[in-house]
């Protein structure tokens, strides 16, 4: 684990709970805060594809107004109209998924396997979408992002960036 106790205790105070299945905190502020936590991807014996969450609350409430505001539709409006787009979100989840698959351990892999959830992982790109063409959620695409760049990450760090 990389992390230390006040780091754990930091996210669990963000969480406003103990945090399940924390494997890694591999984003933190310039204080040394947690930004993004690493997941298992088994968590009290189920599968849990969404590999990175973001805890920084300022980043949350900005994703959480723009996404009240319509961006998510805004964003997907363009990811449907530009093809180009949609093939660089489609590299970004298979990426994300080979990512999860390497942090596996052995027997984290053969629970899955045991228990016939090794395919949905292998489905499930980032924030654990199966359609490779949706946004669904700011937060999990932006925490993903933080981690290792990715498409919708780089068109909301511009959007953040517009005049």
């Amino acid at each position: 684990m990389a992390f230390t106790e006040s780091q754990w205790t930091a996210v669990a105070t963000l969480l406003g709970r103990e945090p399940r299945g924390l494997e890694d905190i591999p984003v933190l502020d310039d204080g040394g805060q947690p930004r993004v936590i690493r997941v298992a991807s088994l968590v009290d014996g189920k599968p849990f594809p969404t590999l990175f969450w973001l805890v920084d609350p300022v980043l949350n409430y900005r994703i959480d107004q723009d996404e009240a505001r319509g961006l998510i539709k805004d964003l997907q409006t363009r990811v449907n109209a530009e093809p180009g787009l949609r093939a660089s979100m489609r590299v970004d989840h298979e990426a994300h998924i080979r990512l999860r698959d390497s942090f596996l351990a052995t027997g984290e892999r053969s629970a899955l396997e045991a228990a016939g959830f090794a395919s949905v992982l292998q489905e499930r790109g980032i924030g654990g979408i199966a359609d490779f063409s949706r946004i669904r959620c700011l937060h999990t695409w932006y925490a993903a992002h933080l981690v290792v760049p990715n498409t919708i990450g780089g068109l909301l760090d511009r959007y953040w960036a517009a005049p």
